[in-house]
């Protein structure tokens, strides 16, 4: 990807044009990432209690038994939004989907262990263990350089 600045006193706000042979995630990403119209918030219940959460203390997003939790450093919170709708919130450098029902966070990974055939099995911070569906196996390597 090629990126261009040029100044030009004539305009009074910045014009941003995006040159492409055709749409991709990236072209995708990138009119997301201009077109955010503000703080994408996180909310969770815990004990009858809404609390805001910081994607930073977010240690993994699951679905299971048609909820949608997420796990952080304090415990287990209830989301109201489906699995889909948190992934769009996140930052999509720091969190990658692991399998249909199952977002991490890059930053909260202890280790991968590749001796699993056909898998990958993930070590998180707090102890979890988790695993990375077979279909999203190639995108972690790709993340992961190997």
């Amino acid at each position: 990807m090629q990126l261009e600045v040029k100044i030009d006193g004539s305009y009074a706000e910045p014009k941003v044009i995006i040159l492409t042979a055709s749409m991709t995630e990236d072209v995708n990403n990138i009119i997301d990432k201009l077109s955010d119209n503000g703080p994408q918030i996180i909310s969770g219940i815990r004990e009858d209690k809404l609390e805001v959460m910081e994607p930073a203390d977010l240690i993994r997003i699951y679905a299971s038994s048609g909820k949608v939790f997420a796990s952080t450093g304090k415990g287990e919170y209830v989301l109201r939004l489906r699995l889909y709708e948190v992934e769009q919130r996140l930052p999509p450098h720091q969190f990658v989907r692991i399998s249909n029902s199952e977002i991490i966070n890059l930053k909260k990974v202890s280790h991968f262990d590749l001796s699993f055939t056909g898998t990958i099995c993930v070590k998180l911070t707090d102890g979890t263990t988790t695993y990375v569906s077979r279909r999203y196996v190639s995108k972690i390597k790709k993340i992961l350089g190997i």
